[in-house]
């Protein structure tokens, strides 16, 4: 069973897009009375898959989670970056991580709600499950991202673009160009430094462009969730970039941030530490140096 926490637009979206895929059950859990109800309702209206899909304002019910996604956090707002949500989202983080510790203490844990690299640190400390049970999905979108700009740029179908974001999914974030490919062929054959920069530049905004357009982004959130729950529930062990617990890894050791990973039914089984440029090395070690500074501020460190 998968258990997402926080029936609004993304949760709601991911629930949707899992149970489409036939991934596995879903139960959609939220404190506001009625709304997971509501939403598992409608969704299963739509008749279009095998799994159960259910909702519950009774914690209790995630009892038996092999994966529990955790979308429940305040949403940027217009002008709002992700580390201005840190201090409002930490303590619903924290009673979130107190209820999977009490109720479903076997679980993986993917968190979704921002700034997502800080708060799976918390969770990793509250819950005090083992590092490859925790992760965060930010870099997966990311990278998603970096792969649409590349193909809109290019004109390719997105399918024909491989990619990778490094770092926090945030401002400091490292796309990572020597990683990027274009129906296989490395990216600077295709196009010149500065459509590359460009495409950089917009990848890093791109979130807040979407906010500032409709308000909330929830479609390609929910997609980025649904491929790492596919991983994890069907044992897949195949490398997607996820926000994992770095113990040296990249030089860089004590915080969460977007790397390549295998993953697997218990969670995270592997960091793949790739051949990167100094350029982007060092951007992605800046990278973690932010989130530090950050993480030190809240007592994780």
């Amino acid at each position: 069973m998968i258990t997402i926490i926080g029936a609004g637009r993304v949760g709601s979206s991911a629930a949707m897009r899992i149970a489409d895929l036939n991934i596995d059950d879903v139960l959609l859990v939220d404190i506001v009375e009625g709304l997971p109800m509501g939403e598992a309702l409608d969704i299963g209206q739509s008749c279009n898959f095998d799994v159960d899909l259910r909702g519950s304002n009774n914690f209790q019910d995630i009892k038996g989670s092999d994966l529990v996604i955790n979308t429940a956090g305040l949403a940027r707002e217009p002008g709002m970056n992700r580390l201005d949500l840190t201090r409002k989202n930490f303590e619903i983080t924290k009673s979130i991580g107190e209820k999977l510790k009490r109720y479903a203490a076997g679980t993986v844990l993917m968190q979704v709600a921002n700034p997502v690299d800080l708060m799976a640190l918390a969770q990793l400390k509250v819950t005090g499950f083992p590092s490859e049970r925790v992760i965060a999905m930010g870099n997966m979108l990311d990278t998603l991202r970096f792969s649409y700009f590349i193909a809109k740029e290019a004109g390719v179908s997105p399918a024909k673009v491989e990619s990778l974001v490094l770092g926090e999914h945030g401002d400091s974030m490292a796309p990572a160009a020597s990683q990027a490919k274009i129906e296989g062929k490395p990216i600077k054959e295709v196009l010149d430094q500065k459509r590359i920069d460009s495409i950089i530049e917009r990848t890093g905004q791109a979130g807040g462009e979407v906010i500032k357009l409709k308000g909330s982004t929830f479609y390609a959130p929910s997609q980025a969730i649904a491929i790492l729950t596919e991983a994890i529930i069907k044992d897949k062990k195949t490398v997607h970039p996820t926000s994992a617990y770095l113990q040296g890894e990249y030089g860089v050791s004590g915080v969460y941030a977007g790397v390549p990973a295998r993953l697997g039914k218990g969670g995270l089984e592997e960091i793949v530490e790739l051949d990167l440029d100094d350029n982007e090395l060092s951007k992605f070690r800046e990278s973690c140096s932010v989130l530090k500074g950050k993480a030190k501020e809240l007592g994780l460190l």
